[in-house]
């Protein structure tokens, strides 16, 4: 008996660990752009089903709740919480925020579509509108060396004053997409995700329709992690971690009490 409590102590040990490295995990990315805090979530381990709910008890008579004693607990996942950012105004025409539903797209280096809420592009040495470290955006838009005045409209198009031309000429228009299930893309690293089976295809098209959110240019949306929420997070896993520590003090001087008494 003993030694399940050390075990299912144990489990509460191993889970509350992962939960304070999703909490530092959060706290780390705050100022990270369009960063999108985690949750972890916990699940029970199997019961050892000692006697069944309704087992006979005598002749007559059953259990009426029987006996079953867990074995722990353990981390079930990690939930991506996908609430809005704060807008900053960056006055930086290519900076975008996403107001609502949807990510850029941007290829990575081995021929994959990223997914990213981080806005805060920029211009490569050929015109095209890159990420901070040069993945360029799908599909590609580039800006001409003489264009003045760029514009993001809320749809995407993306439009520039160029010398010669009378009137504002539309270089392109940034498609963004959304998935069924967000929660089911696949962070990477670099503020990207990847498709995976659980987040489904992607739903690609212009900004600002079919359940899309519009493009805000000028403006970067920050973290939703809040700063408070995450230090009373941590106080309630370091309180937990605490009793599931003393837990395995308290089992070991029952068993060492056990052993000098037998």
């Amino acid at each position: 008996m003993s030694f399940g409590a050390l075990h299912v102590a144990r489990t509460g040990l191993d889970a509350q660990g992962f939960r304070m490295q999703v909490i530092a995990n959060n706290l780390a990315n705050v100022n990270t752009t369009g960063f999108k805090r985690d949750r972890a979530s916990f699940e029970t381990l199997s019961y050892q089903m000692m006697t069944a709910p309704g087992a006979p008890s005598s002749a007559e008579n059953r259990y009426a709740t029987g006996l079953n004693l867990g074995t722990g607990v353990s981390l079930g996942g990690t939930a991506r919480i996908d609430t809005q950012g704060s807008f900053a105004a960056t006055g930086n025409a290519l900076d975008i925020a996403i107001d609502g539903a949807g990510y850029f797209q941007v290829e990575l280096p081995d021929g994959r579509t990223g997914y990213t809420r981080a806005g805060n592009f920029s211009r490569s040495q050929d015109g095209t509108i890159v990420t901070s470290d040069g993945k360029p955006l799908t599909p590609a838009i580039q800006i001409p060396d003489d264009a003045t005045g760029i514009s993001i409209g809320a749809d995407g198009t993306v439009s520039a004053s160029v010398p010669g031309q009378n009137e504002v000429t539309e270089l392109g228009r940034i498609e963004i997409a959304r998935f069924p299930n967000s929660g089911g893309l696949q962070a990477i690293g670099g503020n990207m995700l990847v498709e995976t089976a659980a987040s489904g295809a992607p739903q690609v098209g212009a900004a600002d329709m079919e359940g899309r959110g519009s493009l805000r240019g000028g403006m970067l949306e920050g973290s939703n992690v809040n700063v408070v929420e995450e230090l009373v997070d941590m106080i309630e896993t370091q309180r937990a971690y605490e009793v599931n520590s003393k837990m395995i003090q308290a089992t070991d001087e029952m068993m060492k009490n056990a052993a000098q008494t037998l």
